[in-house]
């Protein structure tokens, strides 16, 4: 199972049978390793609507035929523009060819900007769980820390967590470390910072204040892969 960090918060996640790609923000995004055109998933798993996690979603899928996997309104809307979807919703959970995927509640909002500035609702965000070929993988999406993080874990222990580590619009290294302490995950990547001047958040004060929890950390580069 090999896993690439494209930058901000995207991922990408290749297993025997399938490839995962995570909030795929690449057009617009300064520290994209990639262009959309050169990622062919299977399917997208997207956390919520902000354009920075929406990203290529719509052109990926209608290009490779990836199914994206989100929760319904957000479906909803991708759908209308040509998009394949799999609607899911907080708490709840669905079988796949290659194992699960389940949505959890995240702390965060969720829209696009239209034309003259007005926010368009597309549902609450999310996180995703992600169970496949015996390993378990959590992606926060952005959220605030909050103590039911304790429940995401105790239904299925994770192997690997994404977790955003900016600060101002999601946790911060302080507060990414406790999640560390409630999730109890094996492996830790850093996900949302540095990308725009705003997220602050620094990998290695989040490292260092994660060394005691014994998780794995992984700072990666965009671009940069392990294998697990």
């Amino acid at each position: 199972m090999k896993f690439t960090f494209l930058g901000h918060a995207a991922c990408y996640l290749e297993t025997a049978s399938e490839r995962f790609l995570f909030d795929p923000f690449l057009t617009g995004n300064p520290k994209a390793s990639i262009t959309p055109e050169k990622v062919n998933p299977t399917y997208i798993l997207l956390t919520h609507g902000h354009q920075d996690h929406l990203g290529d979603s719509v052109a990926i899928s209608r290009r490779s035929g990836a199914t994206i996997i989100t929760t319904f309104e957000l479906s909803q809307w991708l759908e209308a523009q040509g998009a394949k979807v799999e609607p899911l919703n907080h708490g709840g959970s669905h079988n796949f060819s290659f194992g699960r995927v389940r949505i959890t509640i995240a702390f965060h909002s969720s829209s696009i900007i239209e034309e003259g500035g007005r926010p368009l609702y597309l549902g609450e965000p999310a996180g995703i769980v992600l169970e496949t070929e015996g390993n378990t993988i959590y992606h926060a999406g952005d959220t605030a820390l909050f103590s039911d993080m304790r429940l995401i874990a105790e239904e299925t222990p994770i192997n690997l967590a994404l977790l955003p580590i900016g600060d101002r619009f999601t946790m911060g290294p302080k507060q990414a470390a406790k999640a560390i302490e409630f999730l109890r995950p094996r492996m830790v990547v850093p996900i949302h910072y540095g990308t725009f001047p705003a997220l602050t958040g620094d990998p290695q004060e989040f490292a260092k204040l994660a060394k005691a929890t014994g998780a794995q950390i992984h700072i990666l580069r965009p671009g940069e892969s392990f294998n697990f």
